[in-house]
C-alpha cells in the first residue's frame, strides 16, 4: 500500500513548479525581503509573490517557517536585562569583533 501524496508534496515532484536553483536567483532575493515579509511590511502584490516561491521551493519554505517561529519565540520571551557588567563586557567583544576585520 502506497501512501497518498499531499497537493504540496506532488508539486514538489514536478520539474516544472521548482523552475530555480537553490540559493540562486528568487531565492536570494527572498531572503533580502524576509524581515519585511515576516513584519508584514511589504505591498501585497509582493508578498504574494513571496507566497508562491515559499510553496514551490521546500528550502525556502522550511527556512521561512523557521524564521517566522524564532520571531514569535523572540517577540513572546524578551531577552533578561543586563547587568552594567554585561553590558560593558557585550560592547567590548562587539568593537573587538569590528577591530578585528
Amino acid at each position: 500500500m502506497t501512501k497518498k501524496k499531499t497537493p504540496a508534496q506532488k508539486n514538489r515532484s514536478t520539474p516544472s513548479s521548482h523552475d530555480h536553483l537553490h540559493g540562486q536567483g528568487r531565492c536570494e532575493d527572498l531572503l533580502r525581503q524576509l524581515s519585511s515579509y515576516i513584519d508584514d511590511e511589504l505591498p501585497s502584490d509582493i508578498c504574494a509573490e513571496i507566497r508562491r516561491h515559499v510553496g514551490a521551493c521546500p528550502n525556502c519554505e522550511v527556512f521561512v517557517a523557521s524564521l517566522q517561529q524564532t520571531v514569535t519565540l523572540c517577540r513572546h520571551h524578551p531577552a533578561p536585562p543586563l547587568t552594567p557588567v554585561d553590558r560593558i563586557n557585550m560592547r567590548r567583544a562587539i568593537l573587538d569583533a569590528a577591530n578585528a576585520r
